[in-house]
């Protein structure tokens, strides 16, 4: 592309500006402008890779994160999309998968990179893997590519396709039953399948909007389904998510409640607690017996992307959440 490349960062807080309190205890700063000032000082050079400007979009730990501020994101996106080349998202750990996901399923017809990324350690300490994630950021951002990812440490991974794997490595994330987009080594390597950036004229389309109010429940030996056919009273619960053992089985006994969720018209989706597993419902008898009932094979999609896209298709098609699950995305 002719001429220096632009970038957006849009500003969402996390560990990667965070100060440590007196009592020893991370948190973002008070103050909104000393925040940004963190994070340009992580590395003042980062305008030698593309020019920049921030947009601020929280100043948060990413455990607060709620659907609101993905809305905001993508509002910001669509706003400023034809003025930047790449699209930097600064964003703390423990929510990222979520939000990546959320940026995924929520835009079409995206042209040009959004990577989120962030750090393990502030970016203010010596040791801090900030300085590093920020700058493989920048690169991805303004390659010949397109869609969501996030980068961090040597991976750069597929938004719809992240987990956070661990609480204090530097390689936090996975992808989930799926390749990595590239690998950060001394050069930046993209696998061939990956979109390419489009250079025509174009814009985006986004749908914003998430229903908050969905469960998700864990099986354990000797759970009571009585437990979620309880919640079934719960007006405000919009779907389920049961986190199963292996391929989706469900112990015998908990045919009652697939019944009155079917009859209550309330989506019942199943995924597999194993991170690399996949839902084959079908193998088992335990699995088969739900089936019938009506749940939703979450395949072997990450809790992440399940969850996220059970809340966008909520408020969009809520008639059509077992395609919208379908879809490989």
């Amino acid at each position: 592309m002719a001429g220096k490349q632009k970038v957006l960062i849009l500003f969402c807080g996390g560990t990667i500006v965070m100060e440590e309190k007196p009592d020893g205890s991370l948190a973002v700063p008070d103050s909104k402008d000393s925040a940004i000032e963190i994070l340009r000082n992580i590395e003042p050079r980062l305008s030698t890779i593309a020019d920049y400007d921030i947009e601020f979009i929280a100043n948060i730990d990413s455990t607060n994160i709620t659907p609101n501020d993905w809305d905001r994101m993508l509002y910001c996106l669509k706003k400023h999309y034809k003025n930047y080349d790449g699209f930097v998202i600064t964003h703390g750990t423990d929510t990222m998968a979520y939000t990546a996901a959320a940026l995924s399923i929520a835009t079409a017809g995206l042209g040009k990179p959004v990577v989120l990324t962030g750090s393990q350690i502030p970016g203010g300490r010596i040791e801090s893997d900030a300085k590093r994630n920020l700058i493989n950021a920048f690169k991805v951002a303004i390659m010949d590519l397109s869609g969501v990812f996030i980068v961090f440490d040597e991976r750069i991974i597929l938004g719809s396709r992240a987990t956070k794997a661990s609480e204090s490595r530097l390689d936090a994330f996975q992808s989930v039953n799926y390749e990595d987009a590239g690998e950060i080594n001394i050069d930046i390597n993209i696998k061939s399948w990956v979109r390419k950036r489009n250079n025509r004229p174009h814009d985006i389309r986004i749908s914003p909007g998430f229903e908050p109010d969905i469960f998700v429940y864990t099986l354990t030996p000797g759970c009571d389904p009585g437990d979620l056919e309880f919640l079934l009273n719960n007006k405000k619960i919009r779907g389920i998510i049961i986190r199963a053992y292996g391929t989706g089985n469900i112990p015998y006994g908990f045919e009652r409640f697939f019944k009155k969720a079917r009859a209550k018209g309330l989506p019942v989706l199943v995924a597999s607690q194993c991170l690399h597993g996949k839902t084959l419902m079908h193998l088992y008898d335990v699995g088969r017996q739900v089936l019938k009932l009506g749940a939703i094979e979450g395949r072997e999609q990450s809790l992440e992307n399940l969850t996220v896209k059970l809340m966008w298709g909520l408020r969009h098609k809520p008639h059509q959440i077992k395609e919208i699950i379908r879809k490989n995305n």
